[in-house]
């Protein structure tokens, strides 16, 4: 029992976030903005993030992962569509937040080149969702801009090949596709993962690539994208036979991004541009669904989104002390990112485009525990209030066993 024990890994990692926002929480403070230019700030305790994995390796090349995921302390919802009501969507809703699995995937590897992966696992498009620990970023909550835009943390079923060598790391999957009609103005495809129901939808696939280059020393530059049709992607599949048959929803997501640890300096960024066809015309089918309460986001779809970030974080802490593990970083941080480009026939929503500012400090007295403090600044185009805050926050990311 002792030997077989030792293939046993058991870790996780957790955030806690306080912030204060210095600006309006109203609904309309978009669509109505002079009304809400001297509103009273807000505060929001959070705790955003809760994982434990437990992994064991069977021997053989045979080894298995699971990823539990509490967000925001909540259990979630479910969506029925009840067929002996009239086919009325029932929904339930005991507390906000979400209780996933986020991976659970049994693999075989022949070798480090070669890697087959099947089940459910995260999808590393772009730099977040390869690297979405809280160490792995210096701002309380995850960078705002993929985490805007993209699925995070994405995670999908499927099959996935990838392997390592010196220079090199490759990944490619098959994946569920998106669903079209949860994209929306405000997340672009942030939701299209979701799914409501218990199984996840998956008329339609998509194909993920992704490769990591490690030529220099310390730094690591990625390519990610993702290809699928998100039309036709919804439950039940019922417009294969009406005027919309034809529209695709052809899905493109490329991002870059880059990390760099040196002694002292730590450099991260990103760059992330996406596209949806007939994106208009999905746009005006979500408006026009016969049911209200279907679970689906009514809100428009942009034909084209993007996000561009960078963080710089400097160890002060060799100035003060000689003790090598704890680090005192002196970060900021800035990006843009617009979830809603319209194509030429939809309305434009200029509140969309942000640009915003991020200072402070992360203190790491030991290498599994940070504790951070940020001032943030999101800018917006006119007329809209500019939304300045700070946060505070603790978080950790170990393995208790492997």
């Amino acid at each position: 029992m002792l030997a077989r024990a030792q293939h046993l890994t058991i870790g996780g990692y957790g955030e806690v976030a306080l912030t204060r926002n210095f600006y309006s929480d109203n609904v309309y403070r978009y669509s109505r903005p002079s009304e809400y230019a001297n509103d009273p700030s807000h505060g929001r305790f959070d705790i955003p993030h809760a994982v434990l994995y437990v992994g064991y390796d069977f021997g053989k090349g045979w080894s298995m992962q699971t990823e539990i995921e509490f967000e925001h302390t909540g259990t979630g919802s479910s969506v029925e569509k009840e067929f002996t009501e009239a086919g009325e969507w029932e929904s339930e809703i005991e507390k906000g937040g979400e209780v996933a699995l986020e991976q659970f995937w049994i693999q075989k590897s022949f070798f480090p080149a070669l890697n087959v992966r099947v089940g459910h696992f995260v999808v590393p498009v772009g730099g977040l969702n390869n690297a979405h620990e809280p160490l792995n970023f210096f701002t309380v909550y995850r960078p705002e801009g993929e985490n805007t835009l993209l699925p995070s943390t994405w995670h999908d079923t499927g099959i996935s090949i990838w392997g390592r060598t010196a220079h090199w790391r490759y990944e490619a999957q098959v994946i569920a596709g998106l669903d079209g009609f949860m994209f929306d103005r405000d997340h672009f495809v942030h939701y299209g993962a979701n799914s409501p129901y218990e199984f996840k939808v998956a008329n339609r696939l998509g194909g993920v690539v992704r490769v990591d280059n490690y030529s220099i020393k310390g730094l690591r530059m990625g390519l990610s994208a993702y290809y699928g049709e998100s039309m036709h992607n919804a439950y039940p599949n019922d417009m294969h036979n009406t005027r919309y048959s034809s529209v695709k929803g052809r899905t493109f997501l490329g991002a870059f991004d880059f990390a760099y640890k040196g002694q002292r300096l730590v450099l991260r960024g990103n760059a992330d541009f996406g596209y949806v066809g007939g994106a208009a015309t999905i746009s005006t089918v979500k408006r026009n669904l016969s049911s209200n309460n279907a679970p689906y986001r009514k809100t428009p779809v942009a034909e084209k989104a993007l996000a561009a970030g960078v963080e710089a974080g400097y160890d002060l802490l060799p100035w003060f002390s000689g003790t090598a593990e704890a680090k005192l970083y002196l970060f900021a941080r800035y990006e843009y990112y617009n979830s809603y480009i319209p194509s030429p026939e939809q309305q434009d929503y200029p509140y969309t485009s942000r640009h915003r500012v991020a200072g402070g400090v992360n203190w790491c007295p030991i290498p599994e525990l940070v504790v951070k403090a940020e001032y943030s600044y999101r800018f917006l185009k006119e007329p809209y209030n500019n939304e300045p805050s700070l946060s505070l926050g603790i978080a950790y990311q170990a393995f208790f066993k492997r």
